[in-house]
């Protein structure tokens, strides 16, 4: 059954119960074309439903940026979102197998932390004082943080700056180790969105 037109401006307007309304509509043709593409190798590690719940709450975050023109030009733009946080995911399973010990020394956030996030970032600046520098990473890190949603962000202060494993993050945000690197990808798009105008007060170089 086709969506509605009034589903479809109301969804543009950013109403959130159209959104839902649409997610609910076409979610599950979305889930067919990604179920397939998991394959044997990540089932158990993957699962469709974990892409599904992160694509939805990523389609919420972008509803206000992006225009619905019709139901087709959705359902495509929710597969590539869907697409993306599982190439993501795999990503992040295939780094865990060959990890790198100085980026993963578990111990209590400090200024160092939040300048580790930044280089992983890619955040590059022009500040000539490593000093001052930290000292502000820690200050405007803090405050991009503090408007994610919350599972972004606590997924970034957990395992990017507490280096706490993925085992332990995915328990403590109840979800799946999967969903977990997923909401990580999102949130580093997040901050690195958010912080690009900040980035040229501070440095890390």
């Amino acid at each position: 059954m086709a969506v509605p037109d009034d589903i479809l401006h109301e969804a543009n307007a950013g109403d959130a119960a159209a959104i839902a309304a649409l997610l609910k509509e076409v979610g599950p043709r979305v889930r067919a074309r990604i179920d397939p593409k998991i394959g044997t190798q990540w089932a158990g590690l993957i699962e469709a439903d974990d892409v599904m719940q992160v694509s939805y709450l990523e389609a919420f975050l972008q509803a206000t940026r992006i225009v619905i023109k019709d139901e087709a030009s959705f359902v495509a733009w929710l597969t590539r979102v869907a697409e993306n946080n599982l190439r993501d995911a795999v990503r992040s399973f295939d780094r865990a197998k060959r990890p790198d010990p100085r980026t993963r020394v578990t111990g209590p956030v400090n200024e160092d932390s939040y300048v580790g996030l930044i280089e992983v970032l890619g955040v590059t600046t022009t500040t000539p004082s490593r000093v001052a520098a930290k000292k502000e990473a820690v200050s405007i890190m803090d405050t991009v943080l503090g408007k994610l949603p919350a599972d972004y962000a606590k997924v970034v202060r957990l395992y990017d700056l507490e280096c706490r494993p993925i085992e332990e993050v995915s328990r403590e945000l109840g979800r799946s180790t999967g969903a977990c690197y997923m909401l990580r990808a999102r949130a580093h798009d997040a901050l690195r969105d958010a912080m690009g105008t900040a980035s040229q007060f501070f440095s890390v170089s």
